[in-house]
């Protein structure tokens, strides 16, 4: 089994790639924000651990579990409480994925595919056999994110410089996809490099 992480600046087409991705035979797409969110459901260990840090804060819906728009003004106004909320997160999202590419490696599955915004910073690297990343030039995300999201350019320039460079990016993927053209010529470039032995 081959297991691929995948990472790229926000706007950069990352869906589309995945969801061509998923279509593959025996290929299993896993996206690092919806493992977290299930990890964050009531009952789970990680929802205890946020009940006791952030008991005080208004995050919490009235029948149980996390209104993630406050939980998200909280943690981005506040960097001490991200990186609380990060430290009770992260981790367990990795033991799932780690879990998750154990289990693969005795069965059929021919592609694990990993999508997370932080994988470099999170060290993704050890447990992958490669990482990848969707390049897309920044006036072109730029333009995406504040047709389809609505954002306005302050907050795509927080969201920008928040972000690691597209040298850290290169420095650290094997592969690089160019998605600054057709769909077509992305697909193109996956499938090559699918090809190709690692």
């Amino acid at each position: 089994m081959r297991f691929i992480g995948i990472t790229g600046g926000v706007g950069a087409g990352k869906s589309e790639i995945l969801g061509y991705l998923a279509k593959k035979p025996d290929t299993r797409v896993m996206l690092a924000d919806e493992i977290a969110h299930e990890l964050m459901s009531p009952g789970t260990e990680c929802y205890d651990r946020i009940c006791e840090t952030f008991g005080a804060e208004d995050i919490f819906l009235p029948q149980g579990g996390l209104d993630r728009g406050k939980l998200a003004a909280v943690i981005f106004s506040d960097e001490a409480k991200r990186r609380q909320m990060n430290a009770i997160v992260h981790p367990a999202v990795r033991v799932y994925v780690e879990k998750a590419a154990r289990e693969k490696q005795g069965g059929k599955r021919k592609l694990l595919v990993l999508e997370a915004a932080l994988l470099i910073e999170e060290h993704y690297d050890e447990i992958c056999d490669e990482l990848w990343y969707i390049y897309t030039r920044e006036d072109i995300r730029r333009e995406r994110l504040m047709a389809s999201r609505g954002y306005s350019t302050e907050k795509v320039d927080r969201i920008f410089a928040s972000q690691l460079t597209e040298e850290v990016y290169r420095e650290h993927c094997r592969v690089v996809i160019d998605n600054n053209g057709s769909v077509a010529e992305a697909f193109a470039q996956i499938d090559r490099a699918l090809s190709e032995k690692k």
